[in-house]
């Protein structure tokens, strides 16, 4: 189940609960409060196998880069050496082949410059989605412990 359905069913909780009077307090049902906690438990690893995939894709995408500028620059030396056996067209071949190697170098920087910003934008997503997700924890932590305290006071 997805983080945020979980956070939703939470709330959902904490919403229908029962008021108690003349208090900021409800009273949760506490087994179903630890199931969506437990089921929170077990989404968020899937969140953070997201991101490492991003990562990953981001690897990719950078090797195939990478490979396709070699491949480039391969095939403009292969290119120029041809074009050396006709030495009336020799520096226009040079030319030729140094042009498509800052071709494909600026390719490959480009293709780097967004993967990089890709994974920066999702990873900075994913962040702030689980600091949003991690305080709407806290203070259902905090909001229980402050009921709980309550609580306490009252029956002593």
């Amino acid at each position: 189940m997805d983080i945020l359905q979980l956070v939703d069913r939470l709330e959902e909780l904490f919403n229908n609960s029962k008021p108690i009077p003349l208090t900021h307090s409800v009273v949760v049902d506490e087994n179903a409060f630890m199931d969506i906690i437990d089921q929170m438990r077990i989404s968020i690893p899937d969140d953070i196998k997201k991101s490492q995939q991003v990562l990953a894709q981001k690897d990719r995408i950078l090797a195939q880069a990478q490979e396709e500028a070699n491949r480039t620059v391969a095939m403009a030396r292969e290119k120029s050496e041809k074009m050396v056996e006709k030495s009336d067209i020799y520096q226009s071949a040079q030319a030729k082949v140094d042009q498509i190697a800052d071709q494909a170098q600026k390719e490959a920087a480009q293709t780097k410059l967004d993967a990089d910003r890709y994974v920066m934008e999702t990873l900075t997503k994913l962040e702030s989605e689980l600091n949003r997700i991690l305080s709407q924890v806290q203070n259902g932590i905090r909001t229980l412990e402050a009921e709980e305290r309550s609580t306490a006071n009252r029956f002593q």
